[in-house]
């Protein structure tokens, strides 16, 4: 997974958020690519609201049609 650094961040267009009108800010889950549609899946189960968890997994799964869930440990290879 590439590193996401905050100037990379503010520069992705909103349509690529799970929360797109807290974007570029904190709590709306980035989604760039696969791995970082995931972990947004992964940290929405503990942190955000179970309307955000629905919103957020349905953008993950309309921007990666066929995405599995899989564990943050296998992420980190």
């Amino acid at each position: 997974m590439a590193k996401l650094t905050a100037a990379t961040r503010k520069k992705l267009p909103t349509k690529v958020f799970g929360l797109p009108e807290k974007a570029p800010g904190p709590g709306s889950y980035p989604m760039p690519d696969k791995k970082h549609a995931a972990v947004a899946e992964a940290y929405a189960k503990h942190d955000a609201t179970p309307a955000q968890q629905a919103r957020i997994r349905a953008k993950a799964h309309r921007l990666f049609p066929g995405m599995q869930m899989h564990s943050l440990k296998s992420m980190a290879s």
